[in-house]
């Protein structure tokens, strides 16, 4: 370094920026991060969806969902050794469920343009998914349980992306 880039500033701001890293490194912290451990709430129990039909991707008339999207979260539950409760209901109601913490997961005809995402997080979306007919297909998750969204989209990229 030479003189005319050294300043007092720049070398207390350096050593600030250093004892952070460290401090938080020590802390547990991890990135993506579940404020309230979605992820690790459901791995090895129970993952709560709400589905909400949509014809040719969600079909409820029987007790437990058929059609490409529960199989997908059937095959993500798998992966995470998971059991699913399934909860049938309106959009409005299965969201409302979500924010309250009663359900982990909302599946059903979401778009990539769905108006739910100041009140839930979004996967990225998905044109391939069987049914979906070229719409962008997207789940939703609790708002900053990012670790559990993670999770999904890993799955979701090796299963439905086209």
């Amino acid at each position: 370094m030479n003189a005319s880039t050294w300043s007092p500033r720049r070398a207390v701001f350096s050593a600030a920026a250093l004892l952070l890293v460290i401090g938080l490194s020590g802390c547990g912290l991890t990135i993506p991060a579940d404020p309230d451990g979605t992820l690790e709430s459901v791995t090895g129990s129970e993952l709560r969806v709400g589905v909400s039909a949509d014809p040719g991707l969600v079909d409820t008339d029987r007790e437990t969902p058929t059609g490409s999207i529960p199989d997908l979260v059937t095959g993500f539950a798998d992966g995470i050794d998971a059991e699913v409760d399934w909860t049938n209901g309106s959009e409005e109601t299965l969201v409302g469920m979500l924010e309250r913490g009663d359900l982990d997961l909302v599946v059903g005809g979401f778009t990539a343009d769905t108006p739910w995402v100041d009140r839930a997080g979004v996967t990225r979306g998905y044109p391939g998914i069987d049914g979906a007919e070229g719409r962008e297909i997207v789940m939703l998750v609790p708002l900053g349980e990012n670790a559990f969204l993670s999770e999904l989209e890993r799955y979701l990229d090796e299963e439905a992306s086209s």
